[in-house]
């Protein structure tokens, strides 16, 4: 088998392979540090690199457009995630593309802090969420002792997990509020673990990208399912929270128009979380 990158030459680490080969149609493996740099110039390689050769990759790093594979790709749906096709989650290409644009605004204006690896479960978000449910917050996670990339991200009624091996269908699992319990935190040096307790099991989950903002998360989350209040909420007490939550979206808003800066942000943002 190639244990070394086509394009650079490098050995390819278990990094690399981590997540699944770098596999090109033609045989050829690269590494992630040359995938990262074609996928910025064109992001489809991440969810269908095995469509791609070396050449046509080189062309792009050289030329910038892939132009025989180009031709191919367009005939793909427009590379719509695997889960598209599924009748549960069927929409046209429009509100496919609408939605998918709503989702990508949210995540700039939440600053959300995520790899590369996690484009291919974002594009899979149009068919998780419904048309009007909001990300309040985001982060790489995957399923402890898995090695599926994947995402974990709360709305305003629940915690959704959409995990994705590569060239695989996504997997999609959901938390209803109602159904947890509490969630807990627990510090590693190298993946930080954020476990959900639900009335029939507790489910942790690994981030190995960032373990100070996967802390961040869990403090954000933490805020809503770990107050006692929570567990028996009032009608008022739920509009106050519907209310923090809309106030935080605007609070986004001021700050992506520069009308607040990070600092002021910031100390807002704090004020308003005290408040749920």
């Amino acid at each position: 088998m190639n244990d070394h990158c086509g394009l650079c030459g490098k050995k390819l680490t278990s990094i690399d392979t981590m997540l699944g080969e770098n596999k090109l149609s033609d045989g050829n493996i690269i590494c992630n540090s040359c995938l990262e740099k074609a996928s910025a110039m064109n992001e489809e390689l991440l969810s269908d690199l095995h469509r791609f050769s070396l050449k046509d990759i080189e062309n792009l790093l050289h030329n910038g457009e892939i132009a025989q594979e180009q031709t191919v790709q367009e005939n793909i749906a427009e590379n719509l995630p695997s889960i598209a096709d599924s009748e549960q989650n069927a929409l046209s290409k429009d509100l496919y593309k609408k939605r998918l644009k709503e989702i990508k605004k949210q995540l700039e204006s939440l600053r959300a802090n995520l790899s590369l690896f996690t484009k291919g479960e974002i594009k899979e978000l149009p068919y998780v969420l419904d048309l009007d449910e909001k990300i309040l917050a985001i982060i790489d996670a995957q399923f402890a002792k898995t090695t599926d990339a994947g995402i974990l991200l709360v709305t305003p009624k629940r915690i959704i997990s959409v995990s994705k091996a590569m060239f695989s269908p996504a997997k999609v699992n959901e938390f209803l509020n109602d159904n947890i319990l509490e969630v807990s935190f627990v510090k590693n040096f190298v993946s930080p673990n954020i476990r959900i307790h639900t009335k029939e099991k507790t489910v942790e989950f690994e981030s190995f990208f960032n373990k100070d903002y996967a802390e961040d998360f869990y403090h954000f989350i933490s805020k809503i399912y770990n107050k006692e209040a929570s567990k028996a909420s009032s009608p008022e007490q739920n509009t106050v929270s519907e209310s923090v939550l809309e106030q935080l979206e605007k609070l986004g808003q001021l700050r992506e128009n520069g009308i607040l800066t990070e600092e002021e942000f910031t100390s807002q943002k704090k004020k308003l979380l005290e408040k749920l």
